[in-house]
């Protein structure tokens, strides 16, 4: 029995061997198998059917032939140039080859690439390939986007496991994600932003109904639970549009009442002030002097857009 057990510990070495050198046959010959593919791809590129033509057409015999002035090709056609001291039109055109030489022939035949500008979320496959993906990582790209993936920066594209260091650095200046404007925007374009979710996406509109309109970015740091942190991750991504101005001298004190920078009580003050002051004293200062808005309210209240004295 224990020398059975020790034949059988003998064999495990063997084993492994064999299997070692097994797979590096395995490996030299695909690698082989590769090489004779490139190797034939070549030949077949470099040993074409038959060889292209060229035309050379002198230009006093075509005018002899043709009559003066007047010529069977015009020079400005493609593939078509002047050479030599006369100033002969050669003319080169591609023979006919077979449909193996000419797939290959493309295949192998250097891509042209373009750099423009463009959006990550809504460039589509083929301007993708034309900006010098192949269609594969291109496919890659509408794939990631279909699944709800979303690229906020420049260097979001850059960590996409397709975008190579080198094709990034040549399209960085060509990538134009558009910013959010906060004045417009709905809930999902908010829950995409960082740190968002659905939850701010929701406070953020909300908060954007009691002030009529943002009118200056940093009034998202008044929501509550906002912090700064929160704000600096965002901002180089969002804007301020156009915004309403607000009817401090003309808005009933109802309505004045409603704005977060106001409520119920300086609301009647304001009223108040506008039935016993002249016009050209309505100002958020005055009423910041005249203790209708407390200073730090006032502050807030002086950097927004107001609908101006009637």
């Amino acid at each position: 029995m224990g020398k059975k057990k020790a034949k059988e510990d003998h064999r495990i070495p063997s084993t492994l061997k064999i299997g070692a050198i097994a797979l590096a046959f395995l490996i030299i010959g695909y690698q082989a198998a590769l090489f004779i593919r490139s190797a034939a791809e070549m030949e077949i590129v470099s040993h074409r059917d038959n060889p292209d033509t060229v035309f050379v057409i002198d230009r006093k015999l075509a005018a002899d032939l043709l009559g003066e002035g007047k010529f069977s090709v015009q020079q400005e056609e493609k593939g078509m140039e002047p050479k030599g001291e006369g100033q002969d039109l050669v003319v080169r055109k591609n023979a006919l080859h077979s449909p193996k030489a000419e797939a290959v022939h493309e295949a192998l035949a250097p891509k042209k690439v373009e750099s423009f500008d463009f959006d990550p979320n809504t460039v589509s496959l083929e301007d993708l390939v034309s900006l010098g993906f192949s269609e594969k990582q291109a496919q890659a790209i509408i794939n990631y986007r279909e699944k709800g993936g979303r690229f906020k920066r420049a260097e979001d594209f850059a960590k996409s496991y397709v975008v190579q260091d080198s094709v990034f650095n040549r399209l960085k200046d060509h990538i134009k994600i558009p910013k959010v404007d906060i004045n417009s925007a709905d809930s999902a374009a908010f829950d995409a932003l960082p740190g968002i979710g659905p939850y701010f996406a929701a406070k953020m509109l909300e908060y954007r109904e009691k002030l009529g309109s943002y009118s200056y970015p940093e009034q998202l740091m008044d929501i509550y639970n906002f912090d700064e942190e929160r704000y600096r991750a965002l901002e180089d991504l969002i804007y301020v549009g156009d915004a309403e101005p607000y009817g401090l001298w003309s808005l009933p004190e109802e309505e004045l009442a409603k704005h977060p920078y106001i409520g119920k009580y300086a609301a009647h003050g304001i009223v108040l002030f506008r039935e016993n002051s002249d016009r050209s004293q309505w100002t958020v200062e005055a009423l910041i002097n005249s203790n209708v808005l407390d200073k730090d309210k006032g502050a807030k209240l002086a950097k927004c857009r107001i609908g101006t004295v009637r």
